[in-house]
């Protein structure tokens, strides 16, 4: 059986847990200036203990939504670009070799799954605070486990770039086709080039008989 590779799917879990933060806030913050403010502008003016002293509602779900919007885009920006696989045909990305480039430049701070996993757990956090981004809050706790599974494994992060191997040349013998004309006996008895014909010549190993 094969090993596996957990990175590869704790990347895809990781990617979409950013785009699901990232789409609930966006509606939670449209439905938050359309309806709610509007509507409820007196409960929003109400005082509540967070952090070091009473805030008003509206300050809080407005630095709730801010946190989960910055969770969510550094997330995909992280997680779009794949990793080189151990084993097989690695498949990047459309127009990832930028976001590879960035995400490279940090060094072992991104090629680290210790660190992707610890970090998706701080950046999951935010979204439990509100039910619309508690699914994107699961999902990246799961790939932050996923990412601990594979850092335990001993996998890393890969970059995938363009290659730079020189194209193989068509061998001549390709490009000329044969001009024996069939049928032609076995490769270790085809005719080679010679100037003399008794040297040239083989013994044909089946039998020819003339029909009269």
């Amino acid at each position: 059986m094969g090993k596996i590779e957990w990175a590869m799917w704790a990347n895809e879990q990781a990617l979409a847990a950013g785009l699901s933060k990232n789409t609930h806030t966006l509606i939670l913050y449209l439905v938050y200036e359309t309806l709610i403010c509007p509507h409820f502008h007196w409960l929003l003016t109400c005082k509540v203990f967070f952090g070091k002293g009473p805030k008003c509602i509206s300050s809080v779900l407005n630095y709730i939504l801010d946190c989960n919007s910055a969770a969510g885009v550094s997330v995909c920006l992280l997680e779009y670009p794949r990793s080189k696989r151990g084993k097989g045909t690695s498949v990047e990305r459309t127009g990832q070799y930028c976001f590879t480039v960035c995400v490279k430049s940090f060094g072992p701070l991104t090629r680290n799954y210790y660190v992707r996993a610890f970090l998706h757990a701080a950046l999951c956090v935010p979204g439990g605070f509100m039910l619309a981004t508690v699914l994107g809050c699961v999902c990246l706790g799961i790939a932050s486990l996923i990412y601990l599974s594979a850092a335990i494994h001993g996998e890393h992060w890969e970059p995938i770039l363009p290659r730079t191997e020189p194209p193989k040349h068509v061998g001549d013998s390709i490009k000329e086709p044969p001009q024996n004309p069939p049928p032609r006996p076995p490769p270790e008895l085809r005719r080679k080039k010679a100037d003399k014909l008794e040297t040239a010549a083989y013994d044909n190993p089946m039998s020819v008989t003339v029909n009269e």
